[in-house]
Order: structure tokens, then C-alpha cells, then sequence
């Protein structure tokens, strides 16, 4: 729904987690789950050169070309949470992460945010229920790409609304890409930007 309303170039996967985690650094312990992790390290080789490497890769380069020619990139990871955890309710409906010390990214999520509650799509939080600096592929970016040349920003759903379905689900799909785009709108005018690109992420379960 983001791709399609913003034009953008669309990178997905369904890898699960449970597999190899495609949002974590390349060092991160957590890369792998618990069961893969009792695995042979010939197994855990095998699935991180087939899903890990390619997936990343592919991110990196499209970004970097992108911002070869000119473009300043919005890099949207699309992420689904659980509703509870550990016991402790994640009491937000929609949660928008990114690094509060690079302006664009404060700037773009102060307006999607307002954006968001304003078509009444519950409480959004930002950078909630994880911290936009967390270790992530968008972070892992931002050690490459500067702040005026690339934003990472990762919406996170809570799982409830996409297990219930039906149209309010279809609806608040269609809000969160429509408020998206006003966001990038009111930005454009409120600072003179080059041209934007745009690569979405995996939804994630």
C-alpha cells in the first residue's frame, strides 16, 4: 500500500524471523533465533548467505544509487508487532521509529503522526514500542548515508488490527499511505528538497 501510493520501489520478503532476522546487524547475537542457533554452523551459514546477504544488499544498493543521481531517499521499514509482551500491554496502536537527532526524520514523523491521529487511527506513538536507534537495518544505513541524504523510518503496526481484517483494516492501510504521502507533501514545502526515492522493507511478524 506504501509502494503503490508513493510511487516507490518495493523490497520484500517473507522470510520469518525464526529463520534468520533481516532486521538485525550482521553481528547481533539475535540474528538468529534461538532454534537456529542450536543448529550446525553449516546450516546457519546457509541461511544467511540465501536470505540475510541478498536481502541486505539489494537495500543497500538501491539506496546508494539512488542517492548517486541525486535523490535524497525516504527508507520506510513496514513492521507488524505483538500486542502483548511479556505479560506488559503495548498500549499503542501505531508507532513510528526514527533518529531523533537527525532533523528530517523528526520533521517527517511529527507530521505523519499528527497526520495519523488526525484520521483517527488511535494512539501513535513515536518511537514506540522500540527505539528508532536500536540496532536495525535502518540504523546499519545510517552509519553509510548522511542525514540530508537519507532518512530511515520504521512503521510499526500492532498486530491486532492486521489479524482482524476486514475493511477497517483496508481502511487504516489506505490512511497510513495517504497520511504518508501529505507528510512528505507539507515537508516539500516547508524546506526545498531534491527529488525523492523511496525503498520499502519487509513486513514483519
Amino acid at each position: 500500500a506504501l509502494a503503490s501510493a508513493t510511487g516507490a520501489a518495493l523490497i520484500a520478503t517473507t522470510v520469518s524471523r525464526l529463520l534468520v532476522e533481516l532486521n538485525r546487524s550482521a553481528h547481533n547475537p539475535r540474528v538468529f533465533s534461538a532454534i537456529v542457533r542450536r543448529a550446525p554452523p553449516a546450516l546457519r551459514r546457509e541461511l544467511f548467505e540465501r536470505y540475510y546477504r541478498p536481502y541486505h544488499e539489494q537495500v543497500t544498493r538501491h539506496v546508494a544509487r539512488a542517492i548517486d543521481e541525486g535523490a535524497r531517499v525516504l527508507h520506510v521499514g513496514s513492521h507488524s508487532f505483538t500486542p502483548s509482551l511479556d505479560g506488559v500491554e503495548r498500549n499503542t496502536d501505531v508507532g513510528l521509529l526514527y533518529d531523533p537527532v537527525r532533523p528530517l526524520e523528526l520533521a517527517l514523523c511529527d507530521r505523519w503522526r499528527d497526520l495519523l491521529i488526525a484520521r483517527g487511527l488511535g494512539r501513535v506513538r513515536r518511537n514506540y514500542p522500540y527505539a528508532g536507534v536500536g540496532d536495525g537495518l535502518t540504523t546499519s544505513l545510517r552509519k553509510c548515508f548522511g542525514a540530508d541524504e537519507y532518512l530511515g523510518v520504521e512503521l510499526e503496526v500492532n498486530q491486532r488490527h492486521p489479524l482482524a481484517g476486514g475493511a477497517a483494516w483496508r481502511r487504516m492501510r489506505r490512511d497510513v499511505a495517504a497520511a504518508l504521502c501529505e507528510a512528505l507533501t507539507r515537508l516539500s514545502a516547508a524546506k526545498e528538497q531534491r527529488r525523492p526515492c523511496f525503498a520499502g522493507r519487509r513486513a514483519s511478524v
